[in-house]
């Protein structure tokens, strides 16, 4: 009966570390929003590259967004 309790202790403390370590996570991710971009270029779907100082900043607003396995066969 002592193991089960152990168990449950080291479970109950993996848990508590893992949750801190995402709350860590979140909060540097929370960092960049609303913060300055830094220069970048992107291929675009008309054969050029986009240069995002040169061409949009200061005229539009940007969001970008990520799409994992977007248009990837599954």
């Amino acid at each position: 009966m002592g193991g089960k309790r152990n168990l449950y202790l080291l479970g109950l403390i993996l848990s508590f570390l893992l949750l801190l370590s995402f709350h860590a996570e979140a909060k540097r991710k929370v960092e960049w929003i609303g913060k300055e971009t830094p220069n970048f270029t992107l291929p675009s779907t008309e054969d050029r590259v986009i240069h995002y100082a040169e061409e949009y900043y200061g005229k539009y607003h940007l969001i970008i967004t990520f799409f994992p396995a977007a248009f990837t066969p599954i």
